[in-house]
């Protein structure tokens, strides 16, 4: 069974209801829960984890019984600062990689697909990643 990197901007559309994306999201991530392994990374874990007072509801909203947690290979991070250079050469603004880049990379390294809304930026910097959109 394939493993599918699911963007914290899917998982915060479900935890959220997001009244645009929420149930595309939903969706989404229920039919790839349903023939894939599902995974975060941490930057992933980091972002959901903004809303939250405390990790055991984190970890309640995440359960590893249904996303598995995944390990940021040290050549995904390589990458990631790469396609960083490469955003700041073509006139990008933010001084430190973007999380975007480590999930990007963390796809392209182990040849995951990635579940996410956020498809420009990875066509731009890891055009070989397969993705998939809610």
């Amino acid at each position: 069974m394939a493993t599918v990197l699911v963007d914290s901007n899917v998982l915060l559309d479900v935890l959220t209801d997001d009244p645009v994306w929420g149930e595309r999201s939903a969706r989404a991530l229920a039919e790839c829960g349903d023939r894939h392994l599902l995974a975060i990374n941490s930057v992933v874990y980091a972002e959901v984890s903004v809303g939250f007072e405390r990790i055991e509801d984190v970890d309640a909203a995440l359960p590893y019984a249904m996303i598995e947690r995944l390990q940021i290979p040290w050549e995904a991070a390589f990458l990631a600062a790469k396609c960083f250079l490469r955003y700041r050469r073509y006139g990008g603004t933010r001084t430190a990689p973007l999380p975007d880049f480590f999930i990007g990379a963390h796809a392209a390294v182990e040849n995951l697909t990635l579940l996410t809304r956020d498809v420009s930026r990875y066509k731009t910097y890891f055009p070989r990643v397969r993705l998939l959109v809610p």
